[in-house]
């Protein structure tokens, strides 16, 4: 005969339909988050709650946020490579809508600036965080080694870590509960190929890098040489690439230089991060080279969506930096929530390619989810779907 924990579990389970369960019945009993009264009424209350939400004036209903039990205003932590970078804009809007429809404090953002030393900046404020009692901790990765103690420390002390963008090396991810971003070997290699489909075999290409080594976008630099190579191409420097240069500042004077002085030693071009990305366009067409020089690169920076519209370059990468604030956020809850029973799931935030042919969608109308407003509004797809 079934042991009777409580009257108010015991009608949560009758009215859920659920398997009595031992992890079931813990996790109902409270799992050190709150006690099984308050549990179960508020899963009785999650069914039996009204789905007729209130709409507004435009006719589109407003969704409750959710009837999860109250639980502690858990603020997770986000630590960063480069907070002062606007690539990191929807994955910022990312990680406050998820925490407004949990109803929790909006996560802390640090980290590195693009001016101070990164990994010792980083493991600077991700150590702090531990020590502060962070519920959850979500961190780039960005050096092979550096940072498997610290995750390994705060795992210890229960400190749940997840990590985004960047999972240290592709032969040796770090060691956090799960990875949250783009699979960035793999994106180099289509970038490579798609590159080596707009040249002829034995074309010589050409790769830039802002900072050779950083392992959020080395990756991406070896997966596409070897593609390249792999087609028949030269890749002059190799998976060493062209250092562009850490700061904005430097990129803007040494991929321009690159591109004047080298532009007629090759026919392919491509930069594997947005900053570097951004200045392919404009350069090669001070140079006459559009058109002469295939190209194409990463992210979402405007100047490369105006290069897109305008041919200038043939295409660019959508890693999705909306997922990667907000995919965080909702597995270290859950993780919180259920006493560890739901561990966060490494997920692939994709590669999408954006090209002429669907570049539009990226510039009109301005949206919060790649960054380029911070509006929080409703907007109806109605055109193909693209992939």
């Amino acid at each position: 005969m079934r042991k009777k924990i409580d009257p108010v579990v015991d009608e949560a389970i009758e009215t859920l339909n659920m398997k009595d369960g031992p992890s079931r019945r813990r996790l109902l009993e409270g799992a050190g988050l709150f006690s099984a009264t308050a549990a179960a009424s508020a899963l009785i209350a999650a069914c039996s709650s009204s789905s007729s939400s209130s709409a507004g004036t435009s006719g589109v209903a407003k969704a409750a946020a959710g009837n999860f039990p109250t639980t502690p205003k858990w603020q997770f932590t986000f630590v960063n490579h480069v907070t002062d970078n606007s690539f990191f804009t929807p994955t910022q809007y990312g990680f406050a809508d998820a925490a407004a429809i949990l109803g929790l404090p909006t996560p802390h953002w640090t980290g590195a600036l693009s001016t101070q030393p990164t990994v010792p900046t980083m493991l600077s404020a991700f150590n702090d965080a531990v020590t502060a009692g962070s519920p959850g901790i979500a961190t780039t990765v960005v050096a092979a080694t550096s940072f498997i103690s610290p995750i390994n420390s705060a795992l210890a002390t229960g400190v749940p870590v997840v990590t985004y963008n960047a999972n240290g090396s592709s032969s040796s991810p770090t060691n956090g509960l799960a990875y949250i971003g783009q699979d960035l070997l793999a994106s180099g290699t289509e970038v490579g190929t798609r590159l080596a489909s707009l040249m002829k075999k034995g074309d010589t290409a050409v790769g830039v890098i802002a900072q050779p080594g950083a392992l959020n976008i080395q990756p991406r630099l070896d997966g596409a040489t070897a593609a390249l190579q792999a087609a028949g191409m030269t890749v002059m420097f190799g998976s060493k690439g062209f250092d562009g240069g850490a700061s904005a500042s430097q990129e803007a004077t040494a991929v321009p230089e690159f591109i004047q002085s080298h532009g007629s030693k090759i026919q392919g071009i491509f930069a594997v991060d947005g900053g570097d990305t951004a200045l392919l366009g404009s350069s090669l067409q001070k140079n006459n080279l559009v058109g002469k020089v295939a190209a194409g690169g990463f992210d979402l920076e405007p100047q490369t969506l105006t290069a897109i519209s305008a041919g200038q370059i043939s295409f660019t990468v959508d890693q999705s930096p909306y997922l990667q604030g907000f995919l965080p956020t909702i597995y270290l809850y859950l993780w919180q929530l259920s006493g560890g029973l739901v561990n966060p799931a490494t997920t692939d935030t994709g590669l999408k390619f954006v090209t002429k042919t669907n570049a539009g969608a990226y510039t009109s109308p301005a949206t919060r989810f790649e960054g380029s407003t911070s509006a929080q509004k409703y907007e109806k797809h109605t055109g193909a779907i693209s992939t």
